[in-house]
């Protein structure tokens, strides 16, 4: 009974943020209804199956969710578990209770995967679709447990599960090719071969399903073993404060003393960069690029333009969560700060410091991976352009946090950048973006720098505007939002 009652806490505690129930909604069907057709294209230049990128994309969405939402509950609990069992509640049935609440999100990740990959394609074979993706919910759990325990820090723990997810999915045998020999120990490779129905031919004497259930099982017992040992530790928390130099110069010290943040600043823009470059088909793609003023077609070698391409997108994504948590981390002591008689103008100078540092520090570590791989026709202005679209997704994340929190800010803060610059954006799936991409934050920026990047003369005067005045409008908002948040 008392295992009971703590699962419906937990679960009311997860529930009682109305956004977590629509991003339950929002994450399947922005990677299986909206992404799955483009991502399948990508596939196919990058020498991946193609169609059965639609039905993995189920489990990317279950596996997800779940490896983020795990991940918070373990992070924000581990001091309220250890006072519970200190005051005599028997360890066994708080782990049994964090379990089932995990197990319970697995089972409600993959229910809405599942839904959107139904309604979008129907299931052709629904036992092996629906356990696939279960098991793909269930290691990517442990892979958030795992984190919770590891990573204190909110930015590191949220980037480095997008490291390993990025990695699984984007190299993985769906996307990627299924017989290269790297990738062959990714966590839910033989799950996503066995979930498409792809035979792998390596899989020994297991088969794909044995090693699919393998890696299942050992997830499982990871993740019991991470729970338990929740119960033993206690860390304590750093508060925040000072005048606005002081303020300033700590935020910029916490990111200096991160050696998680380094080791992510280098690992990320290699996955996103330097990789996208040895795994694309050698190719030539043909675009329409405005040059001295007048529209003309220019042909590049794929390899090279995927490359360049892929830096805004890592660039975002960092940046993003860089400005959420800069703004989240330091809420409450900004609160406290505030009522002590702290200037509010000074104090949001420095958090919006910290979070340009952030951003220029992403870009930088980010264009020194690029420039081993991609030569841009006007290296000054692709910097420039990229350090803007930072500074638009730094303000974006700032913005998202006071409004969304953690759980669901990481996820759109993910999503936004995603669809924006991985989808709508790119010159990879398209010529030119749609109309209505036009209305998104980094479409200007990202003209900027494609212009810098693949072009001789700078003729992005329009998208430079708008980019600015992008800019200006999210520090607007964010400045609010620091100004009226609790």
């Amino acid at each position: 009974m008392t295992s009971a009652l703590f699962v419906r806490r937990f679960l009311a505690d997860y529930a009682r943020n109305p956004v977590n129930p629509l991003v339950l909604v929002l994450v399947p069907v922005v990677f299986v209804v909206v992404a799955a057709g483009s991502m399948a294209d990508a596939a196919r230049l990058l020498g991946g199956t193609g169609p059965s990128v639609e039905t993995a994309a189920a489990g990317w969405a279950a596996g997800f969710l779940s490896a983020i939402a795990m991940y918070f509950q373990l992070r924000g609990s581990r001091e309220a578990d250890r006072r519970l069992v200190l005051a005599g509640l028997p360890a066994g049935r708080l782990v049994v209770a964090r379990m089932v609440t995990g197990l319970v999100l697995v089972a409600l990740a993959s229910a809405a995967a599942l839904t959107a990959l139904a309604l979008r394609t129907g299931i052709d074979d629904p036992w092996r679709v629906g356990a696939g993706t279960i098991m793909f919910a269930v290691v990517y759990l442990a892979i958030g447990a795992l984190t919770g325990v590891l990573v204190r820090n909110a930015v590191n723990g949220t980037v480095l599960i997008l490291f390993i997810w990025i990695l699984d999915v984007f190299f993985g045998p769906a996307l990627g090719s299924p017989d290269r020999l790297s990738t062959r120990w990714f966590p839910t490779h033989f799950t996503t071969l066995w979930m498409v129905d792809l035979p792998s031919r390596h899989g020994g004497r297991l088969g794909d399903l044995g090693w699919a259930l393998a890696w299942t099982l050992g997830a499982l017992v990871l993740a019991g073993l991470v729970v338990t040992g929740t119960t033993r530790v206690v860390r304590g928390r750093r508060g925040h404060g000072g005048p606005f130099r002081t303020a300033l110069r700590m935020g910029l010290r916490d990111y200096r003393r991160n050696p998680v943040l380094w080791a992510l600043l280098i690992g990320v823009p290699v996955v996103f960069i330097w990789l996208s470059k040895v795994i694309t088909a050698p190719g030539t793609m043909t675009l329409s690029l405005v040059d001295h003023g007048r529209a003309m077609d220019f042909t590049f070698w794929l390899p090279d333009m995927h490359a360049g391409t892929m830096t805004p997108i890592a660039i975002a994504a960092l940046a993003a969560l860089a400005g959420l948590f800069v703004v989240l981390d330091a809420r409450a002591g900004d609160g406290r700060l505030i009522l002590a008689g702290f200037g509010v103008r000074a104090l949001l100078a420095a958090r919006l410091g910290v979070v340009a540092a952030a951003a220029l520090l992403v870009t930088a570590a980010s264009l020194a991976v690029t420039a081993m791989v991609f030569d841009a026709r006007q290296w000054v202005v692709y910097a420039a352009g990229n350090l803007l679209l930072a500074l638009t997704y730094g303000l974006l994340g700032v913005c998202l946090g006071p409004i969304f929190g953690r759980v669901s800010g990481v996820l759109i803060a993910f999503l936004v950048p995603f669809l924006d610059l991985g989808i709508a954006q790119s010159p990879m799936l398209r010529a030119e973006p749609p109309a209505w991409a036009r209305l998104l934050p980094g479409y200007g920026a990202d003209r900027v720098l494609l212009d810098g990047g693949l072009t001789a003369t700078f003729d992005q005067w329009g998208p430079l505007l708008l980019a600015l005045g992008w800019l200006v409008a999210l520090g607007l908002i964010g400045a609010r939002l620091f100004r009226t948040s609790p």
